[in-house]
């Protein structure tokens, strides 16, 4: 090409001095200019390739510099034409952008901006490619080669922003692969142009906001303060448009909200939950698939160690639960039952609690579905009674309350808790109260008993029995929710339904003397006017405490201040026999009681058909299980305790035998003074 460019304008070309380089230049421009009006393109392309081949791509770095400039001014001196030569000019230049040399990169940068100028719109086949390359350069480690970098930038964003030509559709792909890039400059450089874009009207960046949502949530735990704001004008923008939208993606970026509302960053979380309360007011039926994801999002939420969080968390969690789905619509009780379920081992207790308030709505709404999933669910609310709420715990008996309304569940779950107290004693020691109580005010005091009586009844474990007994006798005896149960044994001698009671009771109450002495006074002595057997029992007991004793003045001093009046007129009497402690009592219809509790009667039945004899032969049948039970456990421990023993001795047997110090030779005085033998 010496006959079209001169020797001595290829020797400037590369010349070291910039001045020389940019004469040169200029008068490739002015060739340039010379051959597109004669429309001479086959020399200008063979200029073009003299560039590249002999200059951009040379070993030289001077040659390099000299060929940037020089394409950059043939484009200058083409105008209108330079189109048309573009896949020839540019591919170089980007090819710059990576060269070792920063100089060299900051001239790739200079040029391109005057390719840019030149060829505006037409430039745009080049954007992925020019935009790839920036976004390296804008984290270049020379400031300089930044600085051009980000002239450059903001050219390219006006051509694009003015150009009809852009394709989006081919943009996004290049943006999500950039968006989860740590450094701070290239973070910049995204959300600079993802501002600019969603800026321009003909473009919907909010249709294909899915695809780069996570890496702007990624921004919001940056380090710079700038970053995290940018990020965040950015977000807002965003959420202001899809509410103003009539048609948005809810679900993908459902699913993207969903794991950021778990971030350890305090900002994002409630960045996250903010637009997660605003998808469950916008999304509707679009949201009905991500239900139990976003519930697993909000139930930790509520506990969050910020306010701001666990209010937003709080009011998403009532909106949430105020939209009724219906199972036909994707509604998944099974997945929002899981959830509900994993969040009852949250170490937070007011998650806990919004989580069987899910169950029970789950169950009040979609019982039929719920009952189908109640092997996944049961053993954690049985588990859940251990709780250490009592808020949690009483919420917890509710949710069995409800599923125990129906008949074949009923007796399963008192079975289930049976067998919970069973294996966990502490859980009876501290909570059997709370719960017991419980259940018989949301499931009828009476039927709850009759239940627990019916499996105790027969319950192996006799050490378990006779403790389970204690402890519901206990609450028999001094609860306020069974006080009506109380009232119906008081009158087992005349009422059908009491005597029905006190038989079924009776039965599993045998496994402990206390109780069912207990239950006997409750059921037939605590009226002193009608049955004076009751003094003869108290009376018995005092006997049997040791009279030094608290018990014995306590007792004493009861007694002595039971009120003449309660016998309604009748008189204790001093027997035929002179016997001054022997109790006679005169019945209506001229029936006595003696002493022994022997009757005498003129006709009918006062025991309402309760027969004592069967009672008390099934009460000690009961009682020798127990005694045969205690001694098995006593001559265990007994054989335990010898076998150790045994063991203990075989093994000093088997031990080589150790001399005892009166068998070692041990010198005395006058020996020892004497020479020891030669060894």
């Amino acid at each position: 090409m010496a006959e079209v460019i001169p020797a001595a304008v290829l020797r400037n070309l590369a010349d070291k001095l910039y001045e020389k380089r940019k004469n040169a230049a200029l008068d490739v421009e002015g060739i340039v200019k010379q051959l597109a009006a004669a429309g001479e393109h086959e020399k200008i392309t063979a200029v073009i390739n003299l560039l590249t081949t002999e200059f951009t791509y040379s070993p030289q770095a001077n040659h390099r510099k000299g060929g940037l400039i020089g394409l950059a001014a043939a484009t200058v001196g083409l105008t209108s034409d330079a189109a048309q030569h573009l896949e020839q000019i540019v591919p170089p230049v980007l090819n710059s952008f990576s060269d070792q040399d920063s100089r060299v990169r900051y001239y790739a940068c200079e040029a391109l901006y005057n390719i840019a100028k030149v060829v505006r719109g037409d430039f745009i086949v080049f954007f992925n490619q020019i935009f790839d390359a920036l976004c390296k350069l804008s984290a270049d480690s020379d400031a300089n080669v930044q600085s051009a970098a980000h002239l450059l930038d903001r050219l390219v964003k006006d051509i694009v922003t003015e150009s009809d030509q852009f394709s989006i559709e081919e943009f996004i792909p290049l943006l999500r692969e950039r968006m989860n890039v740590l450094n701070p400059y290239v973070r910049q450089f995204l959300v600079g142009w993802i501002t600019v874009l969603d800026s321009v009207p003909d473009i919907d960046m909010l249709g294909f906001l899915p695809d780069f949502l996570d890496g702007l949530f990624n921004m919001l735990s940056d380090s710079s303060h700038e970053i995290r704001q940018q990020a965040d004008s950015a977000l807002s923008e965003f959420l202001q448009e899809i509410k103003n939208s009539p048609s948005v993606d809810y679900g993908r970026m459902a699913e993207i909200l969903v794991q950021r509302a778990g971030s350890p960053d305090e900002f994002t979380r409630l960045t996250a939950i903010t637009w997660i309360n605003e998808f469950v007011k916008l999304g509707g039926d679009q949201l009905v698939p991500y239900y139990a994801d976003i519930l697993g999002a909000i139930l930790p939420c509520i506990s969050d160690k910020e306010e701001k969080i666990r209010v937003v968390a709080r009011e998403t969690n009532e909106e949430l639960r105020a939209i009724k789905a219906d199972p036909a619509e994707a509604f998944d009780v099974g997945a929002i039952l899981s959830i509900a379920r994993s969040q009852l081992s949250s170490e937070w207790e007011a998650t806990r609690i919004e989580a069987l308030h899910w169950i029970s709505t789950l169950l009040n709404r979609h019982r039929t579905e719920v009952l189908q999933y109640l092997g996944d669910i049961f053993g954690t609310l049985l588990t859940a009674l251990s709780d250490p709420s009592d808020e949690v715990v009483l919420l917890v008996l509710d949710v069995h309350a409800a599923i125990a309304k129906d008949p074949q569940h009923f007796r399963q779950i008192v079975v289930f808790l049976v067998d919970k107290f069973r294996i966990d004693n502490s859980l009876l020691e501290k909570r059997g109260a709370l719960i017991i109580r419980r259940l018989c005010v949301l499931l009828n005091a009476e039927r709850v008993y009759r239940e627990l009586s019916t499996i105790l009844e027969g319950e192996p474990d006799l050490d378990f029995a006779s403790i389970m007994v204690q402890a519901l006798n206990l609450i028999l005896l001094t609860s306020l929710e069974l006080s009506e149960i109380r009232d119906l044994l008081k009158q087992s001698l005349v009422n059908p339904a009491g005597k029905d009671l006190y038989i079924s009771l009776y039965a599993s109450w045998c496994h402990s003397p206390m109780a069912i002495i207990s239950l006997c006074l409750l059921s037939q002595l605590l009226e002193p006017g009608r049955h004076i057997w009751l003094f003869k029992a108290l009376y018995g007991l005092l006997m049997l405490l040791p009279q030094q004793s608290a018990a014995f003045k306590i007792l004493k001093t009861r007694l002595k201040a039971v009120p003449s009046y309660s016998f309604n007129g009748e008189q204790l009497k001093r027997t035929p026999s002179g016997n001054p402690y022997q109790f006679l009592h005169q019945m209506p219809g001229g029936s006595q009681i003696t002493e022994d509790g022997d009757i005498t009667m003129d006709g009918g039945n006062s025991h309402n058909g309760i027969n004592f004899a069967a009672r008390l032969q099934q009460f000690q049948q009961v009682q020798h299980l127990h005694r045969l039970h205690s001694k098995a456990q006593v001559q265990s421990r007994k054989n335990s305790t010898s076998l150790s023993k045994n063991m203990v001795e075989a093994q000093k047997q088997e031990e080589p035998r150790r001399p005892q110090l009166s068998e070692i030779n041990v010198p005395t005085s006058r020996s020892s003074s004497k020479r020891s033998p030669q060894v």
